[in-house]
């Protein structure tokens, strides 16, 4: 069988992907459901924002009437680690075309006290019974087709620490945001790349919320360098991507304070704007 046939014949599907597994809970019960965060999906010693969201939105999936994540707003109290969670929903409301819950996510210290990690507000709701009249300014970000783009492979680790998120992630950048990793940032702070799981799974409104927050940080382009944690990140999921990779373009247009934001666009193969985010995140200047 040719290479390529090899390679599609391999490829994961929804369900049956890395990426589902390590985000499937156990229920417990109504409402509470236990999950062991994978080490899979680490950045430099902590558990990736956008993964933890996953996990979030795929519990809050569970327990809420409606499956699709329309808008989900979460606060990260503290940094996750990996190993056993528990995660614990509320529903709020239930309507006829949006549901809405909260869900927190706790994990225990050496005494067995719970910690809070972070506290999410979501409304889901049907994306495939989205009309399909679209009015936008918006259009696709404009970089270099995939194969003249460059992933973690393609040079030295960023920073220090564990990358291992990275082995599980297709992500190629845009040449004209990569003046950090060769010491000369534009000073921009733009961030673009195709996105895609390492697995060949295709996207699906849950991956979106990885998407948003799987890039290396436009802090970087700003100069600085380090961990970028976030504070608050907000999704807007607009409707249910199309199979083949994604293209994120995130911005940063203001730093002040310590504190700077993001926001990201997500599209799909079919041209369309499938997600839109905004997150706070703190800087560190030195």
């Amino acid at each position: 069988m040719p290479e390529a046939a090899t390679a599609a014949a391999e490829r994961a599907t929804i369900g049956d992907s890395e990426f589902d597994r390590d985000t499937a809970l156990t229920r417990r019960a109504p409402g509470v459901y236990d999950i062991d965060l994978s080490a899979g999906w680490t950045i430099i010693n902590a558990v990736n924002g956008g993964y933890l969201l996953a996990v979030l939105g795929r519990a809050l999936g569970d327990a809420l009437p409606h499956r699709d994540p329309f808008t989900i707003s979460a606060h990260y109290l503290t940094a996750s680690q990996p190993g056993p969670a528990v995660v614990r929903t509320d529903v709020v409301r239930t309507g006829r075309t949006l549901s809405t819950g909260q869900a927190s996510l706790l994990q225990y210290d050496e005494e067995g006290n719970e910690i809070e990690r972070i506290r999410v507000l979501a409304s889901y709701g049907d994306l495939d019974s989205l009309p399909d009249d679209v009015r936008t300014t918006a259009r696709p970000p404009v970089f270099p087709p995939l194969d003249q783009c460059f992933g973690p492979e393609d040079g030295p680790a960023p920073v220090d620490g564990s990358s291992a998120i990275t082995d599980r992630l297709m992500l190629k950048l845009d040449p004209s945001t990569l003046g950090w990793a060769l010491g000369q940032p534009s000073g921009k702070g733009e961030m673009r790349a195709w996105f895609g799981l390492k697995d060949g799974r295709d996207p699906d409104p849950l991956s979106l919320l990885l998407a948003v927050d799987a890039l290396p940080p436009t802090a970087f382009e700003i100069g600085l360098r380090g961990w970028v944690p976030t504070v608050e990140l907000t999704v807007h999921v607009r409707c249910r991507p199309a199979p083949g990779p994604l293209r994120v373009s995130i911005t940063t247009r203001n730093l002040a304070g310590g504190f700077l934001e993001e926001d990201a666009e997500v599209w799909d193969s079919a041209d369309r704007l499938v997600a839109q985010s905004r997150q706070l995140a703190r800087a560190r200047l030195t």
